[in-house]
């Protein structure tokens, strides 16, 4: 087992895979990640789905009944994805129990298209909870204005929730008010808090692909030796934004009552620069109380080559906040930034969505 991985571990960071397939599951794959690699969590999203549909033969077998079955496309896609979650829901329950169901969570995310629409987004939340029916599953729901008070609602049913895509400082206050609140409801309709547990999935590696860009139009030497700089900072202030909201007397009232953290997620952590270190994203992200999701190739680099050292966010936020007053004089819009990935996200989300529907469609039609 690599020592890069237990160290880690060691640190408090729960390391995730971002990816599921019913190849993982069937080979054993992922049960051997559990085993030997620290991998205590999975995440899936639309993208994810969709490319494992398109690979191998391992739906093949269900498609066939589902065909038969003449069920439509819709029922399909959410009969495939949630026999997979559950499965490895399942792979996953002993690390669940051995944790004391804060880790072997598995996450699955409403149909992208309903994002924003907030009672669509709740009614498919409590089919896929009711569907999947596993104490260890999260729901995953976006971080749009439209989400919010879904998440709140969700959570007020003792729904485990994982709210995704988050990019903006304050948005993700407005997630933790919008938890909050879900906690407080709960309490209130007599719901046990001890049982709710709630990942804030705030995305990083995406950050930095879009303000790069800007910087490079700015095209100074100020600019330039900005780059890479942001998305990190930009996470790393979202957990000082977290130890805030701990400290405050709101959440120490829900803790009393048996209420848990929300822990934050750094998501989006495969670097897509080539010039950057393949394990930025974790190395620099490292603090107790968080969750990394990583790829396996970004699971397998840090492995390999990574740098564990200690803390490296609780002791940068100064550096942080310099950070990023320097990209505002640099003349980058943060506001339009984080608009721009979040409808991005959306948007993309979206359209692997309709990949794997297309893709289920033509599997279906087949005589």
């Amino acid at each position: 087992m690599s020592e890069n991985l237990k160290r880690l571990t060691g640190a408090g960071v729960s390391i995730w895979l971002d990816d599921i397939s019913r190849d993982r599951l069937r080979t054993g794959d992922l049960a051997a990640l559990i085993r030997d690699k620290q991998v205590v969590g999975v995440t899936s999203n639309p993208t994810i789905f969709a490319g494992a549909l398109s690979k191998g033969d391992a739906y093949d077998a269900q498609l066939h009944d589902l065909r038969v079955r003449g069920v439509s496309v819709d029922e399909a896609v959410r009969s495939i994805t949630t026999f997979d979650i559950r499965w490895a829901a399942d792979v996953l329950r002993p690390v669940f129990n051995a944790t004391n169901g804060v880790d072997g969570r598995v996450s699955i995310e409403v149909d992208p298209r309903l994002a924003r629409d907030t009672e669509k987004t709740i009614a498919e939340a409590r089919a896929l909870w009711w569907l999947v029916d596993r104490p260890n599953l999260f729901i995953k729901i976006p971080a749009t204005v439209e989400g919010l008070p879904a998440i709140t609602q969700c959570l007020a049913e003792g729904i485990s929730v994982n709210v995704t895509l988050i990019f903006s400082l304050e948005r993700y206050r407005a997630v933790m008010d919008a938890w909050l609140e879900g906690l407080e409801k709960a309490k209130a309709n007599g719901v046990n808090l001890a049982a709710i547990e709630s990942v804030a999935s705030f995305f990083v590696s995406r950050v930095d692909t879009e303000i790069d860009a800007r910087l490079d139009r700015v095209g100074t030497p100020e600019a330039a030796a900005l780059k890479g700089k942001a998305a990190v900072a930009n996470a790393r202030l979202a957990f000082a934004a977290f130890e805030e909201i701990m400290a405050s007397p709101r959440w120490q009232a829900l803790r009393a009552a048996g209420a848990r953290p929300q822990r934050p997620l750094w998501a989006s952590t495969g670097v897509k620069n080539p010039d950057y270190p393949d394990t930025l994203y974790v190395d620099q992200l490292v603090t107790a109380g968080t969750v990394n999701t990583m790829p396996e190739k970004t699971l397998d680099s840090v492995a390999d080559h990574g740098k564990i050292s200690g803390d490296t966010v609780r002791p940068f936020y100064e550096q942080a906040w310099n950070t990023m007053a320097a990209l505002k004089e640099a003349g980058v819009d943060y506001d339009d930034v984080v608009r721009v990935l979040e409808n991005e996200g959306v948007d993309k989300f979206e359209v692997s969505w309709k990949e794997l529907l297309e893709t289920v469609t033509a599997e279906l039609g087949k005589a």
